[in-house]
């Protein structure tokens, strides 16, 4: 098994992370880490909802180690990109996805050919990049539809709560949806909150909002091979929830693929695992060995 902490390579030394500023379309700074790697190819690390690219730092180091450049961004009003109040912040989910992610992913293929590995929102992604062309492939990790439909029992019904009562009063409280309040992740600007309770709502997300058909006829132009990764016991996303949310990926490769936690060697991963080192021990190979498929070099297939 290839080993998960950061490692010598033969022919290189791996320097750590360093800081760069990346700016979106419309002139917005954003912070972001780069994990240099060998200098040939690159990954765009696409980030959840709510959560900061820090948490992404174990497994950015396991590819760079692996001789894959990572950069990781934080999405406007979240992390190191969060400036000012951000009640004040006139963002939400389309300008992470489509400026934000965009600068990522243009940073990166202006330097070498190009993946994403995503998880959750960093797999509704892909579709709303300004050119999805650039990438070469991507893997997702517990992207799905978000309706509470697809979710266990308890788990929509304590969904539906945070819905429909605490986050409407806290969010009209505040100005913004105080997550970190609720231990689940950044505080969100109350733009991304209201679109992503709206498109919660429907069994497909925004494929079934009549108003975003112009956005979604996009994502029949993705034709870049895809894994759409889930865990089985990840409650958020479970694979109805994933099969429903990728059927607008009408025109793309989309290997859905089904995790048990125990073939990862762990008693749970949830919505939030997947980039645990625990998990990632099983995990993290795994995504790199599929995108080797579709061209990735690791520093295993460069010995091989």
């Amino acid at each position: 098994m290839i080993p998960i902490g950061l490692i010598q390579r033969r022919d290189m030394t791996i320097s750590g992370p360093h800081d760069l500023t990346l700016t979106a379309a419309d002139g917005y700074q954003l912070a972001a880490s780069h994990f240099p790697g060998s200098g040939e190819q690159f990954m765009v690390l696409a980030g959840a909802t709510a959560v900061a690219r820090r948490y992404y730092q174990r497994f950015a180091s396991y590819a760079a180690s692996q001789g894959v450049d990572v950069i990781t961004v934080d999405y406007r009003g979240i992390g190191g990109s969060r400036r000012g109040r951000l009640r004040d912040l006139d963002a939400d989910l389309s300008h992470w996805c489509t400026l934000d992610l965009g600068a990522a992913v243009g940073w990166a293929a202006a330097r070498g050919p190009s993946y994403l590995v995503g998880h959750s929102l960093g797999g509704q992604a892909i579709g709303r990049l300004p050119d999805p062309g650039l990438l070469q492939a991507a893997y997702t990790c517990g992207t799905g539809a978000a309706w509470t439909g697809w979710m266990p029992r308890r788990e929509a019904l304590r969904v539906r709560l945070m819905w429909d009562v605490v986050a409407p009063l806290s969010t009209a409280a505040m100005g913004y949806l105080p997550m970190n309040a609720f231990g689940m992740g950044e505080d969100i600007p109350r733009g991304a909150y209201q679109q992503w309770r709206r498109w919660g709502r429907l069994p497909r997300y925004f494929f079934d909002d009549p108003s975003q058909a112009a956005m979604t006829a996009r994502f029949a132009d993705v034709r870049l091979p895809i894994a759409a990764m889930v865990v089985t016991d990840d409650l958020w996303a479970p694979p109805r929830s994933r099969d429903a949310f990728f059927s607008g990926y009408s025109n793309a490769s989309v290997d859905r693929i089904d995790l048990a936690p125990t073939e990862l060697g762990v008693p749970k991963v949830g919505h939030m695992g997947y980039f645990h080192s625990d998990v990632g021990a099983a995990l993290w190979p795994r995504i790199l060995s599929w995108l080797a498929v579709h061209g990735l070099r690791t520093e295993r297939s460069r010995i091989n």
